[in-house]
């Protein structure tokens, strides 16, 4: 038999000065059985740092050819392409194809080690956008999950505090490659 995906349900307050967006989002996770809570947590920092009418989750981890979340315009065409983790370079260069704009978001003590075998064969992806979160922030960041969470999210100056009740993580991502345009 095979495991269910469990539910977690998020408000999520989000005041980004730097992209002047504020807004609440309700937010329905469905977390894979073998989907961490750092890993969830990492998607709902990316939801948060992209956050947008048109945004949406994928259908995770069990679907290959599915982002984690992405944005599509009113033709269908995908506009932003998120990822989370280390994806390799064959699924990074085929979202790069597919999207306008792609990002990866990746975490966990092993991402140095990744990205000097992955950076080299996705630096020509003009379209293409790495951040690493540190291991110790991600850690900190799964603390906050609950089933049912109230999250705030204030981003000021590329600082990001998310907290949730007494709980507040500050974060400061490291961009690992920018847009070609950037």
């Amino acid at each position: 038999m095979a495991l269910k995906a469990t539910i977690f349900k998020a408000e999520l307050q989000i005041a980004d000065m730097d992209r002047h967006y504020y807004a609440d989002h309700s937010l329905t996770i469905a977390r894979h059985p073998s989907e961490t809570d750092e890993r969830m947590m990492m998607r709902v920092l990316a939801f948060a740092l992209n956050a947008n009418e048109a945004l949406t989750f994928g259908r995770g981890l069990s679907t290959d050819d599915e982002p984690d979340m992405w944005q599509k315009d009113l033709t269908g065409a995908i506009d932003l392409w998120i990822d989370v983790g280390q994806p390799d370079e064959k699924r990074i260069l085929k979202a790069c194809g597919r999207s306008s704009r792609v990002l990866v978001y990746c975490y966990s003590s092993t991402s140095n080690i990744w990205w000097g075998q992955t950076g080299g064969k996705v630096e020509r992806a003009r379209n293409l956008r790495v951040l690493n979160v540190p291991a110790e922030s991600s850690l900190a960041l799964a603390k906050l999950a609950q089933r049912t969470m109230q999250l705030q999210c204030t981003i000021q100056e590329g600082q990001i505090w998310m907290s949730s009740g007494e709980d507040t993580v500050q974060l400061e991502l490291k961009t690992l490659k920018p847009f070609a345009d950037a």
